[in-house]
């Protein structure tokens, strides 16, 4: 990490009842003395969205260039983060090999954009383990998804 940039630690996860179905995402901040918890939900959307979502909602949140430890239990996203699948889904027009689709391009292109303004390690942490971190994480989550008047997904779509 870089001496001379914040150092950050999020957490988020992501939660759906059913999946499809209402879903919503829960993040967690830390910077220092400082805590801040965010979450929110969708009408229908899938897991795998607000894993993504959390990600993203956590990295936008910063004011300014951070270092920043992103733990989540979503290998899906730290999978493809980490291993370049993410990126290479987005050199190829969102084709994970000729035949098939990228599923939620409009998220990963997101959070590849957001991600280009820190220095982000995305870390896994094993879900429902434990870690209090986490646990707030799927409860905001969880809790976000069970709101009325929850938000529509645009983003998602049945072929996603």
């Amino acid at each position: 990490m870089n001496d001379n940039l914040k150092e950050v630690t999020i957490y988020t996860d992501g939660a759906c009842s059913g999946n499809p179905g209402p879903g919503g995402y829960g993040v967690v901040l830390m910077y220092g003395p400082h805590r801040k918890e965010l979450s929110g939900g969708y009408q229908l959307t899938t897991n795998n969205r607000m894993e993504l979502m959390a990600a993203i909602v956590g990295l936008e949140a910063l004011k300014f260039p951070c270092a920043v430890n992103l733990y989540t239990d979503s290998r899906y996203l730290v999978d493809a983060m980490c291993k370049g699948w993410a990126k290479k889904w987005q050199q190829n027009g969102w084709k994970r090999n000729p035949k098939e689709s990228a599923k939620n391009p409009d998220l990963w292109e997101r959070l590849l954009n957001i991600s280009q303004q820190h220095q982000v390690q995305f870390l896994w942490v094993k879900g429902h383990a434990g870690d209090e971190e986490n646990e707030c994480c799927d409860r905001l989550a969880v809790n976000a998804s069970q709101q009325p008047d929850l938000l529509p997904d645009l983003g998602y779509s049945q072929e996603n």
